[in-house]
């Protein structure tokens, strides 16, 4: 089991054997975790935010460099990112390793990859009028 206070003194006793860590500010980011959040605590993983100032301690990452993507963090100290992230976090799910499998054929990370930072630049125009559409 890994704490959020694995790094830090102060004791919330927050335990999991494994930790998605997102974008607390970003709406779209929220609402998926708010969805996924009842199907990991039951296998032991925990929901926190990116923003959570003991994430950075624990994952030995810098602020910017966090919130660029997407983490999860496994007990064994494995960390992963981005659509990496998804596809470990789909391989703690029984009815998600359909899609672990199709990230295993050859030439779909660096799809998935692609279409995670596709997401994750256009994450903050969900349900509003986005900015950024004319600039793609």
């Amino acid at each position: 089991m890994i704490t959020l206070v694995d790094e830090i003194t102060d004791r919330k006793g927050r335990q999991a054997r494994g930790w998605l860590f997102f974008d607390a500010e970003c709406r779209f980011c929220t609402r998926i975790a708010r969805w996924i959040a009842p199907i990991l605590l039951p296998r032991g993983l925990g929901v926190a935010p990116l923003q959570d100032p003991r994430v950075g301690a624990l994952l030995g990452m810098k602020r910017e460099e966090l919130l660029t993507e997407l983490r999860f963090l496994l007990s064994d100290g494995t960390n992963f990112g981005g659509a990496r992230a998804v596809v470990a976090m789909a391989r703690e799910i029984w009815w998600a390793r359909a899609f672990v499998w199709i990230a295993a054929l050859p030439g779909m990370m660096p799809v998935l990859d692609a279409a995670y930072k596709w997401i994750a630049a256009r994450r903050g125009c969900v349900s509003q009028t986005c900015e950024l559409r004319g600039r793609s």
